[in-house]
């Protein structure tokens, strides 16, 4: 081998080194190396995102839990800005969850480790933390309007009151018909042989003969 062999020789065992020292520092900051190859790379670190979340949403409210009551239990521990009970539009009754906003999102944070499968009245309450960007913008919508029972009673003696009209009158006596066309129908398919009674009835309204005293 020549001289000028030996030298490039030795240039390229220098060149070597120095890039495989260079990859060894690089591959020793590195988190990990790809599989399909290539220079080492370093594991994202995720942002710790700061707990601004203070509604938290509560399932499976006993029974005569309400308002009241839910407001005088949670706020030992601590204020509370708002609150809400599910409740059905036509009777008024509870859904069986609701929802909670405190003014502290510490505090919101303990209720919600405290509180979830907390047994209250054999049933295993529920409580999750809302993210303020999924708190619905109607959530709070008539929160502060309490909900005021029908007076049934009123309204069944309104409607029992209530002196019907010919076209109402009309109406009334036609059903009354077709369901005892449809009567002697089935007694004749049976078999039986039954003279069915005619129906007496006036065409004109008649007036209340009972009427319901409104007190």
């Amino acid at each position: 081998m020549g001289v000028m062999a030996k030298k490039a020789m030795k240039k390229k065992l220098k060149k070597g080194s120095s890039e495989l020292s260079a990859a060894s520092g690089k591959n020793e900051s590195a988190d990990f190396l790809p599989l399909e190859g290539g220079p080492g790379q370093k594991v994202r670190k995720s942002e710790t995102r700061e707990n601004t979340a203070t509604v938290l949403y509560i399932g499976r409210i006993p029974h005569g839990f309400y308002e009241n009551e839910m407001e005088g239990f949670f706020k030992q521990f601590g204020t509370i800005k708002r609150l809400r009970l599910a409740r059905n539009k036509k009777t008024g009754k509870s859904k069986h969850f609701g929802f909670i906003e405190f003014e502290s999102p510490e505090v919101a944070k303990v209720v919600a480790e405290c509180m979830h499968n907390y047994l209250l009245f054999e049933h295993m309450l529920q409580v999750h933390l809302i993210p303020p960007e999924r708190v619905h913008p109607k959530l709070w919508k008539g929160v502060n309007r309490r909900y005021k029972p029908l007076d049934w009673v009123q309204i069944e003696r309104k409607r029992h009151n209530k002196e019907r009209t010919f076209e109402e009158h009309k109406k009334l006596v036609e059903a009354v018909i077709r369901r005892d066309q449809k009567r002697r129908k089935r007694i004749a398919a049976a078999g039986i042989e039954y003279e069915c009674p005619e129906i007496v009835g006036s065409d004109q309204p008649l007036p209340k003969k009972i009427r319901l005293d409104e007190e």
